[in-house]
C-alpha cells in the first residue's frame, strides 16, 4: 500500500512561493512515533504533518525536523486544504481534527480555509537575560503563554529589522517555552499589525508563517486595540498573510493554500 504525501504552502499571498511550506502525510493508520519523527527531519520543513482517519474526523499530529509541537497552524491549513483538493474528504464538508491541543476544526469560506483554534494569551513577564540583546533592538513589552514569549517592539520597520543571534536566544529558551513572537502595529493600512517568529531550538530558526503564533497575537492586539478582527502580516521573506478573529477563548485564522508537491513514500 503506497503512502499519498503532499507539500502545500499555507497562508499564501498573491506572490508564487510564499507563505509557509508543509509537509502533509495521510496515513492509513497510527504509525510509529520515532518514524514520524524520522520523516519529519527527511522532509526538513518547518513541519511535516501526519494524519489518518479517526471516528468523524483525522487525528492529526506536527513534527518538526527535530520535536513534535503541541499546535501548528500552517500544517493544519494545508492538511485541510489537501483533504479537500485531493478528494480524501467532501468539498464543503467540515474537517475535523483531533490533536494534543484538543479539537481543531476547518471550514472552507469561498476560497478562504478557517481554522477554530484555542486562544493562547500571553501573560506579562520580566525579561530573560539575554533575550534583548538576542533581538539587537529593545523590548518594548513581554510575555509568555507557556510556549512562546511575545514580544512588543517599537514599530513594523523595527520588527523587520531585526537579525536575531540565536546562540543568545537559545539560552532563553527550552523545549517548551521554544518560540519567539515579535510583533508591532503595521504601517501598511492594508494590515493591522506585523510579526515575526523564531523557534531555534525546535529546529526552525525563522518560520515563515505562523499560525499558532496568532493565537496569542489575536487576543494581545484585541486588548491593545479594543476590536476583535484583523488582517495580519507575517513579514518573513516568504511573507504570510492571514485573517485573525477572536470570539471568547477561541481564535479564528483564515488564509488560503496551495499545492506544490504530490507524491508518494517510497
Amino acid at each position: 500500500m503506497t503512502t499519498p504525501f503532499f507539500q502545500a504552502d499555507a497562508f499564501v499571498t498573491e506572490e508564487p512561493f510564499s507563505g509557509n511550506p508543509a509537509g502533509v502525510c495521510v496515513l492509513p493508520g497510527p504509525k510509529d512515533e520515532a518514524w514520524m519523527q524520522a520523516l519529519a527531519r527527511e522532509i526538513n520543513q518547518a513541519e511535516t504533518a501526519f494524519l489518518y482517519p479517526e471516528g468523524d474526523g483525522y487525528r492529526l499530529r506536527w513534527f518538526t525536523p527535530t520535536l513534535e509541537v503541541p499546535l501548528c497552524g500552517h500544517a493544519t491549513l494545508a492538511s485541510a486544504h489537501v483533504l479537500w483538493s485531493e478528494g480524501f474528504l467532501e468539498k464543503g464538508k467540515e474537517a475535523r481534527f483531533f490533536t494534543k491541543s484538543g479539537l481543531l476544526k476547518a471550514t472552507q469560506k469561498g476560497g478562504v480555509i478557517e481554522l477554530d483554534f484555542p486562544a493562547k494569551p500571553a501573560a506579562p513577564c520580566e525579561k530573560p537575560q539575554g533575550l534583548e540583546e538576542s533581538l539587537g533592538t529593545p523590548i518594548v513589552g513581554l510575555g509568555h503563554n507557556g510556549t512562546q514569549y511575545l514580544a512588543e517592539l517599537s514599530s513594523a520597520s523595527a520588527v523587520r529589522a531585526v537579525k536575531p543571534d540565536f546562540k543568545k536566544m537559545e539560552t532563553c529558551l527550552d523545549e517548551r517555552l521554544h518560540g519567539v513572537i515579535i510583533t508591532a502595529a503595521s504601517d501598511d493600512p492594508a494590515y493591522d499589525f506585523v510579526s515575526r517568529f523564531f523557534a531555534p531550538l525546535a529546529g526552525v530558526t525563522e518560520d515563515p508563517v505562523t499560525g499558532s503564533a496568532h493565537c496569542a497575537l489575536g487576543p494581545f492586539w484585541k486588548d491593545k486595540l479594543g476590536k476583535g478582527r484583523f488582517l495580519a502580516y507575517q513579514a518573513s521573506a516568504r511573507g504570510g498573510i492571514l485573517g485573525v478573529r477572536c470570539e471568547g477563548d477561541r481564535v479564528h485564522l483564515g488564509g488560503q493554500a496551495r499545492t506544490v508537491v504530490r507524491g508518494q513514500l517510497a
